[in-house]
């Protein structure tokens, strides 16, 4: 058996670091030998998971269809959670298989995927809901001070810290399509960000105003 194996992580932090990265490769090294195989290749991608436009894994695949070998990735969410990205997978006609799921068959990965891209959905809709009804209500959401006020003042359990974790989510993915399209405009500096997005009269979660770190930190949950 051969092997073309694929790693990603999701930030250039941890591809130049390798937090995460040893451990899928230590995974896939210990699936090939415990399958006599070799590994023929490897490819390692830093991008977000919900993106499916990832050059390496368009190499990863192309070299195990050209080769007649099986793509091999330390866990099923390496991959995608997106449902139509796994199909175009198997329409490929390439064989792959997560190391941590080795018995998993085609219809159990399409399942698994449906599942969790369902589940990610209602989670930011539930999100969502629940902040306008509060809103509505006239409800002044989350500590002004966010996180770190909370563990200062000794309130910073995980409930709390949870659901601003949330919120803070949500927020960044109702603004994805809006950084997307002023990227595309040419504007991709920090600073020109943040004015275009007050600009655009959009405030930050605080209802402030945007400064370079708080867009650094939208780009940084919307990993762009």
């Amino acid at each position: 058996m051969r092997i073309v194996a694929y790693h990603r992580v999701s930030t250039a932090a941890q591809g130049r670091s390798g937090l995460g990265l040893e451990a899928q490769q230590a995974a896939i090294e210990a699936f090939a030998a415990s399958r006599g195989a070799r590994v023929i290749a490897s490819y390692t991608e830093v991008e977000s998971g919900k993106r499916d436009d990832r050059p390496q894994l368009a190499a990863a695949l192309h070299r195990a269809k050209v080769t007649g070998a099986t793509l091999v990735i330390a866990k099923l969410d390496r991959l995608s959670r997106n449902v139509a990205f796994l199909a175009s997978l198997h329409d490929s006609g390439v064989q792959f298989v997560a190391a941590d799921m080795p018995e998993a068959n085609e219809l159990t990965v399409h399942i698994m995927a449906a599942v969790a891209q369902a589940e990610r959905k209602a989670t930011a809709k539930r999100t969502r809901e629940a902040l306008q009804a509060a809103k509505a209500r006239g409800v002044r959401l989350g500590n002004p001070n966010g996180a770190a006020a909370l563990k200062r003042a000794g309130k910073g359990n995980v409930a709390s810290l949870e659901a601003i974790g949330a919120r803070a989510d949500a927020f960044a993915e109702d603004l994805a399509l809006v950084l997307k399209d002023i990227m595309a405009a040419g504007v991709t500096s920090l600073d020109g960000i943040a004015r275009e997005l007050t600009a655009r009269e959009i405030k930050t979660p605080r209802g402030g105003r945007w400064h370079p770190s708080s867009v650094q930190n939208l780009m940084r949950r919307l990993s762009f």
